[in-house]
């Protein structure tokens, strides 16, 4: 730690010197953060994302509710054929009927879990893909301020250290260009790259009973 403290503080000291014989250093800082939040595609991909997520609720409760009528068959058939009084040709008939009822209500666990964990991977490369894309949009647009307005260095002010620190400790608020950064993002009728059509071609499909 010591020989670590020695390397640092030289440096530390030298840093202004080398700065100010290149001259005045320009910085800017952004809220990437805030400007995600404020950008009116993340609302919209939300909301996709978000019927995305009701829609594969409303088929896989299809699924459960098929599921669960075909359990209740089973268990009526199992209380037909533990009564007494039925004829023996009549319990082999219902006992083939079960059985038959017994192998295609595992075929519809099968698909069931198959459905939901096919949803879920989906639903996740949507919300990624979409993030991406949002992301992507405010990085080209805090680059166009940079180049317009000649930032030698621009700084994330939301960004977090891995201890839970901000990694910008204090900047004035003159050197940040969020609201400009949002400004643009949100400007009517300008272009977005962001997609939010789900990837559903491998869903698979259940059998009813």
């Amino acid at each position: 730690m010591k020989r670590l403290l020695s390397l640092t503080i030289p440096l530390a000291l030298l840093l202004p010197v080398a700065v100010n014989a290149q001259g005045t250093i320009k910085i800017g800082t952004v809220d990437m953060n805030r400007a995600f939040k404020e950008y009116n595609k993340t609302k919209d991909a939300e909301a996709k994302i978000n019927d995305a997520k009701n829609q594969a609720k409303k088929e896989y409760d299809d699924r459960a509710d098929a599921y669960k009528k075909a359990l209740d068959d089973i268990n009526n058939l199992n209380k037909q054929l533990d009564a007494p009084a039925l004829a023996a040709e009549a319990k082999t008939q219902k006992a083939k009927e079960r059985d038959d009822k017994i192998a295609n209500i595992k075929n519809m666990e099968r698909e069931i879990n198959e459905f939901r964990q096919t949803r879920e991977r989906q639903l996740q490369e949507q919300a990624l893909r979409m993030r991406e894309g949002i992301v992507k949009e405010i990085t080209d647009v805090v680059n166009d301020n940079v180049k317009t307005k000649g930032f030698d260095f621009v700084f994330d002010k939301s960004g977090m250290s891995l201890n839970g620190v901000p990694l910008l400790m204090y900047s004035k608020d003159s050197v940040d260009f969020t609201n400009d950064v949002i400004l643009v993002l949100n400007k009517p009728g300008r272009a977005s790259t962001v997609s939010a059509s789900p990837a559903a071609s491998a869903s698979p499909t259940t059998k009813q009973p």
